[in-house]
This record gives C-alpha cells, structure tokens and sequence, in this order.
C-alpha cells in the first residue's frame, strides 16, 4: 500500500528507505537517493512546531517530523513555537493532502 492509500484512510505514514534507511519525503516508492524500496512506518510520530499564524479565527502551523518532513496543518487551540504535536485528522480533499495535528 502506498502513501496516498494510507493518507486516504485517515493514516499518516512516514517512508523510509530499506536500504539506506533516508526518509523519503515528498513520498515515493523509491528512494530519491539510492534508488531503494520504499516502506512506510506507521506510529503516531510526534512532531514540533516552527511556525504558525492565524487567520479568520483558524490556526494554522509548520509541523517538522524526524527533523525532515515539514507539513501545515491546522490546530484548534493557540500554537505555541516548538510545541510538540501529533497528528490527529488527515487525509486528501479535492486531490489535496489535509493535515491536523493537537
């Protein structure tokens, strides 16, 4: 199962390279570097937050995860810098990847 299959149930998943083990990031079957298999590792993965603002009463933040993959994502309650997060909702929309975090 691949990337966006696992987004479209609800699931975030992290890719990783089996032979040299990088995190692929934007999702790939194949690793962007050695060419390798790509697998996804499930978890909930806890990530912090670099940035955020605000915008017609909606928070909105940049989430790094394995200090690589850096995704916006909306949070309901005030971010603060470096607040550590996880995901909580995700999934694709109109062919865009919507993310979520608490």
């Amino acid at each position: 199962m691949n990337f966006e299959s696992k987004l479209t149930k609800g699931e975030f998943c992290i890719p990783e390279c089996i032979k040299c083990k990088k995190i692929v990031w934007p999702p790939s079957e194949f690793c962007n570097s050695c060419f390798g298999d790509v697998v996804l590792k499930e978890g909930p993965f806890m990530g912090k937050i670099l940035e955020f603002s605000s915008q017609n009463q909606q928070n909105f933040c940049l989430v790094e995860f394995e200090n690589t993959i850096r995704i916006m994502a909306k949070i309901l309650k005030k971010p603060k810098l470096g607040q550590a997060v996880k995901i909580s909702k995700c999934g694709i929309s109109d062919g865009s990847y919507f993310f979520e975090v608490i």
